[in-house]
C-alpha cells in the first residue's frame, strides 16, 4: 500500500512512536507511516485506512498499538470479523479493555446478539470505566432491541441514562441511545424528550438528535432546498463581491481608466475565498425539553 510521500513518522503521537521501538528502524517508520495514513483516513475512506493498518501489521503484528489500529480501521470499515479478532488480540496483548464494547458491537453486527449481551456477565467488565460501562450497555441495549424485546432495552438504559452527567463522553450518546430504545418501545413522547436533551448537549454533532427531534414534531427539512438556498446565498456574496471590485476598480483607475482590464483573473481568486456560509438552520429546537433534569446536574 503506497504512502503519500508527505506523510512521515514524525506525524505519529509520540507514545505511540515510542512503542515500536522493538523494530528495525526502517520497519519502525514503515509502520509509523501507515499508521498515520490510517488515521487520516479512517473518516473519509476506511477502507484505505484498513488497508494502511493492515500494511502496518505486516511489519509490527506484534505490536499492541497495531493491533489495536487494525481493529479499529477494520470497524470503521465495516469488517466486524477482523475488528473483533484483532481487539481481542490487542486485548490479550495488552491487558487493555477500553474496546471491549466495540467488541460486543462486533457480535452484534454480525447478528449474534446474544453474545453481546452475554459480555455483560464478563469478568473484564469490572475494569470497564464510568464511560466504558455505559458504553457496553448501549451495545447491550441494542442486542436486547435486535430480539425484539425494546422494553427491555428501555429498561438497561434508564438509570444510567438519569444518572449520567452533562460532559461525559458517553453521555450524549446514551441519551440519544435510550431515547431511540423508548422510541422502538412506542413511548414517542418520552423519547423527543430524550432526543432534546441529547440535542442540547451534543456540542460537536456527533449524533442526528437534532433531526430527531424535528421528525417527531413532523417537521421535515428537505436537503435539496438547503443545498438550493445555500447556493442562492453564495451567488448573492459573488454578485456582492464582483460590485465591490468594480467600485474599487473605478477608484483606482485615475488618469488610466481608457485601458480595459479583464476581471476574471480576480474571479478566480474570489471563487477560492468564497465557499458560502455552512448554513444555519432555520427551524430552531426549543429548550423547554431539553432542560437537564435535576438529578443530571
Amino acid at each position: 500500500m503506497p504512502i503519500p510521500d508527505d506523510i512521515t513518522s514524525a506525524d505519529l503521537d509520540p507514545a505511540i512512536r515510542s512503542q515500536l521501538s522493538s523494530l528495525a528502524k526502517e520497519s519502525a517508520e514503515t509502520v509509523a507511516r501507515h499508521l498515520v495514513a490510517a488515521g487520516q483516513l479512517v473518516d473519509t475512506d476506511p477502507a484505505a485506512a484498513y488497508a494502511h493498518a493492515a500494511a502496518a501489521r505486516a511489519y509490527g503484528g506484534r505490536i499492541g498499538v497495531v493491533r489495536e489500529a487494525v481493529g479499529l480501521a477494520a470497524y470503521f470499515a465495516g469488517n466486524w470479523m477482523t475488528s473483533l479478532a484483532e481487539l481481542r488480540s490487542y486485548r490479550r496483548m495488552t491487558g487493555s479493555v477500553e474496546h471491549f464494547a466495540t467488541e460486543a458491537d462486533c457480535e452484534r453486527a454480525m447478528g449474534r446478539p446474544e453474545k453481546a449481551i452475554k459480555m455483560l456477565r464478563a469478568p473484564e467488565v469490572a475494569q470497564l470505566d464510568v464511560d466504558g460501562k455505559a458504553e457496553l450497555l448501549i451495545v447491550v441495549a441494542g442486542a436486547r432491541r435486535d430480539l425484539g424485546d425494546a422494553e427491555a432495552a428501555v429498561a438497561m438504559l434508564v438509570n444510567e441514562a438519569k444518572s449520567a452527567r452533562p460532559g461525559r463522553p458517553s453521555t450524549v450518546r446514551l441519551w440519544y441511545a435510550y431515547a431511540d430504545m423508548l422510541l422502538a418501545a412506542g413511548r414517542a413522547d418520552e423519547a423527543r424528550k430524550w432526543f432534546a436533551l441529547a440535542s442540547h448537549a451534543d456540542e460537536d454533532g456527533e449524533t442526528d438528535a437534532a433531526a430527531r427531534v424535528l421528525s417527531l414534531d413532523g417537521v421535515e427539512i428537505e436537503e435539496a432546498e438547503f443545498e438550493d438556498d445555500e447556493a442562492e446565498d453564495d451567488e448573492a456574496e459573488d454578485d456582492e463581491a464582483e460590485d465591490d471590485e468594480t467600485e474599487d476598480s473605478d477608484d483606482s483607475d485615475g488618469d488610466d481608466s481608457d485601458e480595459d482590464e479583464d476581471p476574471s483573473d480576480d474571479e478566480d481568486e474570489r471563487d477560492d475565498e468564497d465557499e458560502g456560509d455552512d448554513g444555519e438552520a432555520v427551524v430552531k429546537v426549543s429548550t423547554k425539553d431539553s432542560e437537564v433534569p435535576e438529578e443530571n446536574r
